[in-house]
């Protein structure tokens, strides 16, 4: 399945009339350049599961590279500018792990 699709339907799966009213899933630029992602993670079965985690610095490490980590009960990822698959796919990853 494509990563956005993917994406998408664990997005529908937490919407139940509530949470997508007070939660939200953020996919911004950074200006170095790269990517920033930030998926709410209260009211969902993530909320309480542990994250050690991710960092990555790839081939090109000032363009490769992804941070990942869980704050404030959110999942936030950042990484260079054509890492935006890997990021969310880091994310998708975690979150289907049972």
């Amino acid at each position: 399945m494509d990563t956005l699709q993917e994406l998408q339907r664990w997005y529908h799966s937490q919407c139940d009339g509530d949470w997508e009213h007070e939660n939200l899933i953020q996919i911004r630029t950074l200006d170095n350049p790269g990517w920033r992602v930030v998926i709410d993670l209260m009211d969902t079965d993530l909320e309480e599961r542990p994250y050690a985690g991710t960092a990555k610095e790839l081939s090109e490490p000032e363009h490769d590279w992804i941070h990942c980590a869980v704050r404030d009960g959110k999942w936030e990822g950042a990484g260079g500018a054509l890492m935006l698959d890997e990021i969310l796919r880091t994310f998708l990853a975690w979150a289907a792990k049972k």
